[in-house]
């Protein structure tokens, strides 16, 4: 539409300028990129909380999983171009000038464009974070502490927001989105965010209810792919558009289309459900060494040790069914980690210690 088409091409002088004027500030703008990509939210993030606060933990995999999955539905209703293919296509340069936008390693994304994935699910977890350190000092009653929960409610919520901001830049710069779809990104990532905050069942879920949950996301999304499809609606468009106009075929990867984002998304979730309810879980976790600090450090520490040998596990890509089943183990397998197996492992070493000394 004309509208859209005047937002898009907004929207490219914008590239244009942050590309131009914020040269020099390249690779910080990359490496924000990073910091907002979801999987750093199961790699880094998800540890860190679940053995200092495992509610916090808990809700940051529940509300990453389900604002990712409305992330894909509303990409696939809105259709969003994205300008590093936009500008080849459109029409509206007169004399086909059309604008010059620089592409990097990481700007080739495969899926739709709208809203931003990266800014929903960097402002999903932010969100959760600020809100649950901001729950310990919310209790303070004398008026010094009072004054000391505003200083840092401000604080933080400044933090929040020059994070979300330059997450934003970040992906306008590298030419992987619009600015209007970083912006909704963030705001529906909130609103994610905010909905798990009054959602206190998913605490004490079982594992019967992780199954239908992972399950209900499944059929949904699948569903709804195949019936666009039986109305001649491809909800894939994106991928050839992405393949056609990368400037380097080796930046496309399997991994940033809409499927390998919902199966590993389902993964994550099944391996908490499966951790939570484990045995090992509940005999260390809930056991008596579970309030000391050390048997915390170890945990993070080892956990982070070993979601980073994960990243050196490489999922062949030559058979799409075999990626997504094995994406959806390794996904899995990471919060399994995170809850039951490294807590487990700790635990045994710690009461093996406590025997030889006594």
């Amino acid at each position: 539409s004309p509208k859209m088409d005047l937002l898009h091409s907004n929207g490219v002088l914008i590239i244009q300028h942050l590309q131009r004027d914020y040269r020099a500030y390249q690779d910080f703008l990359n490496f924000m990129s990073h910091v907002g990509d979801p999987r750093n939210i199961f790699s880094i993030y998800f540890p860190l909380w679940f053995q200092l606060n495992q509610v916090v933990g808990t809700k940051m995999i529940w509300v990453a999983v389900i604002g990712d999955w409305f992330n894909l539905i509303f990409k696939w209703i809105l259709f969003g171009h994205r300008p590093y293919w936009w500008v080849q296509e459109t029409m509206i340069y007169p004399n086909q000038s059309s604008p010059c936008l620089e592409q990097f390693p990481i700007t080739c994304e495969t899926g739709p464009g709208s809203p931003s994935g990266h800014a929903m699910g960097s402002s999903c977890v932010w969100y959760v974070m600020v809100t649950a350190a901001l729950s310990y000092t919310v209790r303070w009653k004398d008026k010094s502490a009072v004054t000391l929960h505003r200083l840092t409610w401000s604080f933080l919520w400044s933090i929040f927001w020059i994070i979300q901001i330059i997450v934003c830049i970040s992906r306008v710069f590298i030419a992987t989105h619009f600015p209007h779809q970083v912006i909704l990104g963030v705001f529906a990532g909130i609103l994610v965010a905010e909905a798990f905050e009054h959602t206190p069942a998913i605490q004490t879920a079982s594992l019967r209810m992780y199954i239908k949950t992972n399950l209900f996301l499944f059929i949904f999304a699948l569903g709804f792919y195949l019936v666009l499809k039986l109305l001649d609606i491809d909800l894939l468009w994106s991928v050839p558009k992405a393949k056609k106009w990368c400037a380097n075929p080796d930046w496309i990867n399997i991994d940033t289309t809409p499927f390998a984002g919902l199966v590993r998304n389902l993964g994550a979730l099944f391996g908490l459900g499966l951790g939570i309810n484990s045995e090992m879980f509940i005999t260390s976790c809930k056991g008596k060494n579970s309030c000391k600090i050390s048997f915390r450090v170890f945990c993070i520490a080892a956990s982070l040790a070993m979601l980073q040998l994960y990243n050196f596990i490489k999922i062949p890509t030559h058979t799409e069914y075999l990626f997504y089943i094995l994406s959806f183990c390794k996904s899995a397998a990471m919060p399994l980690t995170v809850v039951a197996l490294v807590p487990y492992c700790v635990h045994s070493l710690m009461r093996t210690t406590e025997k030889k000394l006594n």
